[in-house]
């Protein structure tokens, strides 16, 4: 017969796969969904998955990402273009986890779809510096890639600011099925 200890012990382990499971899933669908977008240009749902994921899980949002960024990699090609998925999504992820846990709605409707937009319109210009890294652009060279790059950027913001106003009701429905999932 098993202890209350035991058994306590054995919910917080199942609790924790299924959290896992949960997450490896949450990746797969970010990695998915760029898949299925590819033959749209630089439009995705990757910013607003990112996005619906910090909302509701704060930090533990990186392990889809990072699942994400290492399923791109796997199937793609870890090669130069890979190397700034590394740091480039954490970048909203950091700047989702800055707002407030508790916006009102109104206020989260609007936040979340501009910061979203506001990443795809700086999208390039946070990959360019390591792209000149790698390839030794000078900064002259690299400011010229960040302006050559800038339509594609133009058309990601838009993209991601019409994505955006997903990022409240999905990370709504996210907490709403964790909880009742009790994970």
């Amino acid at each position: 017969m098993k202890s209350n200890s035991d058994r306590q012990e054995l919910r917080r382990r199942s609790a924790r796969v299924r959290e896992m499971c949960v997450f490896a899933m949450l990746g797969a669908m970010m990695f998915c969904s760029k898949l299925v977008m590819d033959v749209l240009p630089n439009i995705h749902l990757i910013g607003m998955l990112l996005m619906s994921y910090t909302v509701a899980f704060r930090t533990k949002a990186l392990i889809p990402l990072y699942i994400f960024v290492l399923l791109c990699g796997v199937y793609m090609g870890f090669s130069a273009w890979w190397v700034p998925y590394l740091y480039v999504w954490t970048v909203l992820w950091g700047l989702t986890m800055l707002l407030p846990r508790r916006l009102p709605r109104f206020a989260a409707y609007v936040c979340y779809p501009v910061l979203c937009a506001l990443h795809g319109l700086a999208f390039g210009t946070l990959y360019a510096p390591m792209q000149a890294l790698l390839f030794g652009l000078d900064f002259r060279a690299m400011l010229a890639w960040i302006v050559a790059g800038f339509p594609f950027d133009v058309v990601h913001g838009v993209s991601n600011l019409i994505v955006g106003v997903l990022v409240l009701p999905f990370s709504e429905l996210l907490i709403r099925l964790m909880r009742q999932r009790n994970l």
